[in-house]
C-alpha cells in the first residue's frame, strides 16, 4: 500500500459565523437520506470535519467536548464528489486542520456494501467515519472510559448535524454496519474501532 504521509493537503480555514443561530439549526436538523448527485466545495467539507474534530482553542481542545480532553475519536471522509479534491479516503489531522490520504479512488460502493448495502452511504457526496482508540480513554478511566468514548462521538456527530444544517446540506448517523468490513474497506489500524457512518450530500 503507498504511504502518503507526508502528502498533507491543507484544507480551507473554517468561518466561525453563518446567518443561522443556533436556534435555528436545531429547530431545522432532521435525519437526511436522499441527496442530490451534486458536488461539495472543498471549503464545505472543511467546515464539517471542522466542527467534528476542529481545534478551538490554543490549548489544543476541540469543538466537541471529550473526557478528560483525551480526544480518543479518528475522523476519516470517504470522498467521491468534492470539487478540487480526488476521489479517495482521507484521514483528519485536527492539527494543522488537514488531510492525509490513505487511499486511492471512490470507495463509497465498498463502504455502502460493509454498511450493509445501505445506498445513502454510496449516494453521497462523502462519509464521514468515526473511529476510536478506546485506550486512550480506558487507560485513564478503566471500563467506564469505555461510555465516554460513545459520548464522544454522540457530541461530535450532532456537531456535523447542525453544521451541515448551516450549509444547506443533508447527513444522517449509521450505526448499522459490519465492523470488520469497515476496518478493511478503510484500512484502518489494529487499534482502531469504526463507530459510525455519516452519509453529506445536498439536498
Amino acid at each position: 500500500m503507498p504511504s502518503y504521509e507526508s502528502d498533507v493537503v491543507e484544507l480551507p480555514k473554517p468561518r466561525y459565523s453563518s446567518d443561522m443561530s443556533v436556534e435555528e439549526a436545531l429547530l431545522k436538523r432532521r435525519s437526511v437520506r436522499r441527496y442530490k448527485d451534486e458536488p461539495l466545495a472543498l471549503a464545505e467539507m472543511s467546515q464539517l470535519l471542522w466542527a467534528a474534530q476542529g481545534i478551538t482553542d490554543l490549548t489544543g481542545l476541540r469543538a466537541a467536548p471529550s473526557a478528560g480532553a483525551l480526544y480518543p475519536l479518528e475522523l476519516y471522509a470517504v470522498v467521491g464528489n468534492v470539487d478540487g479534491l480526488a476521489d479517495g479516503i482521507y484521514k483528519y489531522k485536527s492539527e494543522g486542520h488537514g488531510l492525509i490520504k490513505t487511499t486511492d479512488g471512490d470507495r463509497r460502493s465498498e463502504l455502502s456494501a460493509a454498511g450493509l448495502g445501505q445506498r445513502m452511504i454510496k449516494n453521497a457526496a462523502i462519509d464521514i467515519v468515526f473511529s476510536a482508540i478506546y485506550e486512550r480513554t480506558t487507560r485513564k478511566y478503566g471500563n467506564r472510559g469505555v461510555r465516554y468514548v460513545y459520548m464522544d462521538v454522540g457530541f461530535a456527530a450532532e456537531n456535523v448535524y447542525l453544521q451541515a444544517v448551516t450549509l444547506g446540506l443533508g447527513t444522517v448517523i449509521v450505526g448499522a454496519f459490519d465492523d470488520d468490513a469497515v476496518k478493511s474497506a478503510l484500512n484502518m489500524p489494529y487499534e482502531e474501532h469504526p463507530l459510525c457512518i455519516m452519509p453529506v450530500g445536498r439536498v
